[in-house]
């Protein structure tokens, strides 16, 4: 049996589900504005990821895909709020950086135009992750 890959449509999309191949042209079920992280983006972000889980501060993570922006929000349990939240946002690249990392207030922790210096802003965090144990 093939696996189909699973379409993500916004609530009030009017129709019923849709699918779209691996080899379909971009724009498929993603419109032109929709905001995504790459490999290499999400690469960078799922190593923190990994580290803080093994250091024993993170346990579940989500992705959400929004059409001015793209979100990878971090949980300490499931059931929670998120703690932090990584967000891309193209329309902010030419101005203070297409990159932020919120707080669980929606505080801005850090922001720029290159994933890997804003991700250093949990280069702290993990540090006293590690030194607690």
């Amino acid at each position: 049996m093939a696996e189909e890959p699973i379409a993500h449509i916004r609530v009030g999309t009017p129709g019923t589900a849709r699918t779209q191949s691996r080899g379909s042209a971009a724009g498929g079920i993603f419109g032109a504005g929709d905001a995504r992280f790459d490999r290499r983006e999400l690469n960078q972000i799922l190593t923190i990821y990994g580290r803080m889980v093994a250091a024993g501060e993170w346990r579940d993570y989500a992705l959400d895909f929004l059409e001015d922006r793209a979100v990878f929000s971090v949980f300490r349990r499931t059931a929670e709020a998120p703690l932090y939240a990584i967000e891309k946002r193209p329309k902010l690249k030419a101005r203070q950086g297409q990159y932020s990392v919120l707080a669980a207030g929606g505080q801005i922790l850090k922001r720029g135009h290159d994933l890997a210096q804003v991700l250093r802003v949990f280069e702290k965090k993990l540090i006293r992750a590690l030194a607690a144990e």
